[in-house]
């Protein structure tokens, strides 16, 4: 990066709480870490950061007064024009906050920085809804004078060559100046259009089902690597970066398995930890492909210093956030070209043992990729009913579509019709009752 480029970019300052006796997934200083990442793939370059540790948030200003005076020292010295904070701030910390770093630095939290992430990202119509949505009820209760001097800020900054949206993007600027009025309605609206195509999702799924295709949802913490497993699977193109939700919009893939059955792979947003609950309602639609899918994939990346805390963290989303319990679920554990030290080696085995199931991987150079299959086609086979059909030749729609959506193991045909026998997802079965002989 040349020295213009680093002066375009958003100066950004970090500051983290460590809550006494709170319980952690990932420590301060990794989850300080991630956060930088995050603010990295919005376009702003860290120079600074800090933390401290207290048993609960100030209830003016989240730190201590003494510790905000220190952080506006620095603001000054390295010329900072955005401060986030790690954790989402009460508007009154916001309001509190803005007034002692001035009009020239903007505050943020993790949450507003996520939803900027999301709101670049957002490349269909049902993912810039979802966004909206999320930022307009994140906003509502922050609708006082800030929005005015940000978007003020927004538009100097761009004027000077500079990122100048993050934390802003998404629902037009202007709009943050209308009244809650105004916003509720809108939140109404996208409501209602994020509901119509919750109802579209819904039939496709049950159209799937009726035809007997199996759906395995991937899952797992941000930049594990589902979007590279499900291009090599399934030869997709789908945009793969080494950031923090690189990829956000669902994408569907048809795959066939080793044993001939066809399955669709659904990628999902990943999760991460302080996930914003604005986000969780505002995608539940889209997250409805995990709770409804026939198996879960969860891809791990082994090669993380945090991984064991990463896979607790999707497992704690999955259960408590999304309410996703009885999906039957098999273990990727991926990058494993880039698990080189004893440390990571160690961790592996340790997830081997913990997920009978687990198959080390690597999307990137296929290692694994056929026992992942293999492993797969087992969980899903023993899901599948065994039936034993006699169905008419003047049917032949319903024989040529047994064979669609059945694996096929005989076929014999008698005077007037054809016996078939066959193994097909519980959703079929209900297609050929009338002509069950033996189950």
């Amino acid at each position: 990066m040349t020295t213009d480029e680093i002066k375009d970019q958003m100066q950004g300052f970090l500051v983290g709480l460590d809550i006494i006796g709170h319980p952690h997934m990932l420590d301060i200083e990794s989850s300080l870490e991630e956060l930088g990442m995050l603010a990295d793939t919005a376009g702003i370059q860290v120079v600074g950061q800090t933390y401290q540790r207290l048993r609960h948030p100030d209830p003016a200003t989240f730190v201590k007064r003494g510790k905000v005076e220190e952080i506006r020292q620095w603001v000054e010295e390295l010329g900072v024009d955005i401060v986030i904070f790690d954790d989402e701030l009460l508007p009154r910390h916001q309001r509190e906050l803005e007034n002692i770093f001035g009009d020239e630095v903007r505050v943020i939290d993790r949450t507003a920085l996520i939803l900027d992430i999301f709101a670049q990202h957002a490349h269909t119509k049902e993912g810039a809804l979802q966004v909206s949505l999320a930022q307009y009820e994140y906003r509502l209760p922050r609708l006082t004078r800030q929005w005015t001097h940000l978007v003020r800020q927004a538009g100097g900054a761009t004027a000077r060559g500079g990122v100048g949206g993050v934390g802003l993007r998404g629902p037009g600027e202007t709009q943050l100046e209308t009244d809650r009025r105004d916003i509720r309605q809108r939140i109404a609206r996208l409501c209602r259009d994020i509901e119509s195509l919750r109802s579209h999702r819904e039939r496709h799924r049950i159209q799937r089902h009726r035809h007997g295709i199996p759906t395995i949802a991937l899952v797992g913490y941000t930049n594990a690597g589902k979007s590279t497993l499900l291009n090599r699977l399934s030869g997709a193109s789908v945009h793969v970066a080494d950031q923090l939700f690189a990829t956000l919009d669902p994408t569907v893939r048809r795959v066939e398995l080793p044993n001939g059955q066809m399955v669709l792979f659904a990628d999902t947003v990943g999760f991460i930890q302080k996930l914003p609950h604005t986000l969780v309602a505002a995608f539940r639609a889209t997250l409805e492909e995990i709770s409804e899918a026939d198996l879960l994939l969860h891809i791990v990346d082994a090669s993380h210093p945090n991984v064991v805390q990463q896979v607790e963290i999707v497992e704690r989303t999955l259960t408590v956030d999304l309410g996703v319990e009885n999906v039957p679920s098999v273990t990727a554990i991926n990058k494993m070209d880039l698990v080189d030290d004893v440390e990571n080696r160690e961790i592996v085995e340790v997830l081997q043992k913990r997920y009978s199931d687990a198959v080390p991987i690597s999307a990137k150079s296929g290692l694994g990729i056929h026992q992942l299959l293999q492993v797969l086609s087992g969980m899903l086979d023993r899901k599948l009913v065994r039936l034993v059909v006699r169905i008419p030749y003047t049917e032949g729609a319903l024989i040529a579509h047994f064979y669609e959506v059945a694996m096929v193991e005989a076929e014999t045909h008698e005077e007037d019709c054809v016996q078939l026998i066959g193994r097909l997802t519980s959703g079929s079965v209900a297609d050929y009752q009338d002509y069950v002989v033996l189950r």
